[in-house]
Parts: C-alpha cells; structure tokens; sequence
C-alpha cells in the first residue's frame, strides 16, 4: 500500500528529500505522492516534522 500525504503537510520538502524513488513532488498546497511508483519503505514518514505521510 502507498503511502498518502495528509492535510497537516507545511511544504517543507522534507518527504522528497528522503524518497530513494522519486515518487513525491510539490503539489498545489501540500506535497503529493504517486502511488504508482510509492515501494512503501516509510522514508518519508520518518523524516516528515508533523507526520503528514501516512500508510493507506
């Protein structure tokens, strides 16, 4: 299951720095993640300040 970036997401880029595959961007307002590439390794929750990435 991907991994989905919840409304409490600041834009800090944190999540993208830390994804080995590329599979977040910034989105209109907060960061998004492409489910399809996602491996669901957690990288981004770990780095996340507010826990904005979240398993499905």
């Amino acid at each position: 299951m991907a991994y989905k970036i919840s409304d409490d997401c600041i834009s800090c880029g944190a999540c993208a720095a830390e994804c080995p595959v590329g599979a977040i961007s910034e989105g209109d307002g907060k960061y998004v993640i492409d489910a399809d590439a996602c491996v669901d390794c957690g990288a981004c929750a770990a780095a996340c300040p507010v826990e904005a990435p979240q398993a499905e």
